[in-house]
């Protein structure tokens, strides 16, 4: 008889080999009953680091350069296992906004954005649910709707005025064009937000200055929006996170530490005003007014913001509204400036419509289509987020016939879209405002081949303001001011670098003088 311990013994080989083969015969009868799941194409990854090479500093321009190859969806890897889609064509787009905004509507958040719990009180970054849902229809219901932005366009005219004042008392020197529309837009913001103005073009130049609060929070908010811009390797490989190895996230914590703090002071010297935002009544209240009187509906929102999450919302205002309209100014103002007979034509026009004795009001921008055009032409060649704000899939999708695994980010290239010669023909990649004369496309989010602030539920909450300040502040510099350049305008560098948003790699360098100086 044959013991047990013998009888195991002379099979041992078998088992081991049935124990090592039974996970593959699993996997294969698995992937028999799977429907064939077929990935986006793309180039092919290095081992560990992926396709991280092939994106490059600009992967905007990188994922664009993509498309021949791969077509209008290209799949990556970034590093050994993160994921991304990279959607690359208006029609694409289309196809991702219509038909799957709601599978996409989470977002891909970086480590550095997760410092101080930024991104849970986000409104472009904190997850899709009910803190996010209060958060937007504040902002769109409460806040930036078109009676509140009317009635708040003294604060803008004043704050545009002083742009003509301050610039004014530069004519004829060579400026920094776009350092005067920043300051125009922070202290709008500031307005908006919190009724006071915070800096003028002197105390701006106080870098490294704790005179006041101001001049600290200005710096602060400088450096959040350095840090933001940069690629984070922590990002790719999560084993470094503990590393840090560039220091982005100690930089990130120290400065928006210090924002946050300025910003707390500003809330605490309302909240203990003695009954002044009490008097204020609609459209006097700022926005800081709004958030402190918030009261929830005792369901799924809270009862009212805490003084953290107010203080982030503060700071996302100053940090997208005053970088993307300064940024787009630019890039118009450059593009003026490199193609004269369009600052000629728009000339024309505003003193056709405005006429030399006045200034341009907002209520002119309806009969300014040349100007119109204009900011769209910008948009579309230089979108603020080329990549806009990513998404991420939150369960596995199918798109375009493509299956796209959960966690996997994606990427809507607006920069690659608006230079999509099947939308915009033969002179995709040239400066042509005419293309938009007569044309109903507009940048609001319903017209796929034009999205420099997004579309769908996520799209831009600030986009009626941004349209209101970069129509009356580029009108107004172009009206008030003759510009020159002190190089060829063929020799300006057009290359662009990513911070929070999409700037001249060189600051644009103009001498203005005044039409009526």
């Amino acid at each position: 008889m044959i013991s047990p311990h013998h009888y195991w013994s002379t099979l041992w080989p078998a088992n081991i080999l049935l124990l090592l083969t039974l996970p593959a015969l699993l996997l294969l009868l698995t992937r028999r009953r799977r429907p064939n799941l077929r990935h986006p194409p793309g180039p092919p990854g290095w081992p560990v680091i992926g396709n991280i090479l092939d994106l490059g500093a600009m992967p905007h321009r990188s994922l664009t350069a993509m498309r021949d190859a791969h077509g209008d969806v290209v799949r990556l890897r970034l590093g050994y296992s993160k994921s991304a889609v990279a959607i690359l064509s208006t029609s694409a787009a289309a196809d991702f906004f219509k038909n799957h905004d709601l599978d996409f509507a989470d977002r891909t958040v970086t480590q550095i954005m997760k410092v101080h719990g930024y991104d849970r009180g986000s409104v472009a970054l904190a997850p899709y649910g009910p803190y996010w849902r209060v958060l937007r229809r504040l902002v769109t219901v409460d806040m930036l709707v078109a009676k509140r932005i009317n009635a708040s366009y003294p604060v803008r005219r004043k704050c545009v005025d002083d742009m003509i004042r301050w610039i004014g008392d530069e004519s004829g020197s060579e400026i920094q064009v776009a350092r005067f529309v920043f300051l125009t837009t922070f202290n709008l913001l500031g307005n908006l937000m919190l009724s006071r103005d915070l800096l003028d073009p002197k105390s701006a130049d106080l870098v490294g200055s704790d005179s006041n609060d101001a001049d600290t929070f200005f710096e602060a908010m400088m450096k959040l929006m350095e840090w933001s811009g940069h690629a984070n390797v922590a990002d790719v490989f999560p084993w470094l996170r503990w590393l840090d190895p560039q220091g982005l996230r100690k930089k990130m914590d120290r400065d928006l530490g210090i924002a946050l703090g300025v910003a707390s002071k500003f809330v605490r010297e309302r909240i203990t005003e003695e009954g002044d935002n009490k008097e204020k009544e609609g459209d006097k209240k700022d926005f800081l007014d709004v958030m402190l009187e918030f009261r929830g509906n005792g369901k799924d929102e809270p009862d009212r913001f805490t003084e953290h999450q107010i203080n982030i919302f503060i700071l996302e205002i100053f940090l997208a509204g005053s970088e993307t309209s300064s940024s787009t100014i630019e890039w118009a103002m450059t593009e003026l400036l490199r193609h004269p007979e369009s600052m000629s034509k728009l000339k024309s026009e505003l003193d056709k419509v405005v006429g030399p004795d006045r200034k341009v009001e907002e209520s002119d921008i309806d009969d300014l289509p040349f100007l119109q055009s204009v900011i769209k032409e910008t948009f579309r060649l230089h979108p603020p987020l080329p990549l806009l704000v990513p998404r991420r899939v939150e369960e596995d999708a199918v798109y375009m016939g493509y299956h796209v695994p959960k966690g996997t980010q994606v990427l809507v290239n607006a920069w690659a879209i608006g230079r999509d010669a099947e939308a915009w023909g033969d002179d995709a990649w040239g400066f042509k405002p005419e293309r938009f004369l007569g044309s109903k496309v507009d940048f609001r989010g319903q017209h796929h081949q034009l999205i420099p602030f997004g579309a769908g539920r996520r799209v831009c909450a600030g986009l009626l303001l941004a349209h209101r300040m970069v129509h009356l502040v580029l009108g107004t510099l172009v009206h008030e001011f003759n510009w020159e350049l002190t190089v060829d305008p063929k020799d300006l560098n057009m290359d662009d670098r990513l911070g929070v948003t999409m700037r001249r790699f060189e600051p644009l360098m103009a001498v203005a003088r005044e039409v009526r100086g």
